[in-house]
């Protein structure tokens, strides 16, 4: 994909201040939800597929959030398994994964970056 069509694929989901430090919130971005994290780590939001592939549920974005070894990371309200916040891998089953997105917090605005 041209560079130009990704730089006007940003999409703006909410303001910062709306987002509740090592919590997470579902958005509907282009018919896809999204499960989007803030951390307290500097103020870092991570953006992921809400929907979890073992679970077969949208659930993500009520995950626990943590770390595991460093790694930001969800951890899926229904079997446990940790989804990385950075990647969307799946830390106890290398073959599920969940997609991750750019993110962006700019003048206090968080905007994602998908791919149409």
């Amino acid at each position: 994909m041209a560079s130009q069509d990704m730089k006007d694929s940003w999409i703006e989901i909410c303001k910062l201040d709306d987002l509740i430090i090592n919590d997470g919130v579902n958005s509907l971005v282009d018919d896809q939800q999204i499960a989007i994290f803030r951390t307290n780590d500097d103020d870092k939001v991570y953006a992921i597929g809400n929907y979890d592939p073992i679970g077969k549920a949208y659930v993500l974005s009520r995950g626990i959030v943590g770390d595991l070894k460093g790694e930001p990371v969800v951890a899926s309200p229904l079997y446990k398994q940790h989804f990385s916040l950075l990647t969307g891998q799946c830390l106890e089953d290398e073959n599920v994964s969940v997609p991750s997105y750019p993110v962006q917090v700019i003048d206090g605005s968080v905007q994602i970056q998908t791919q149409k």
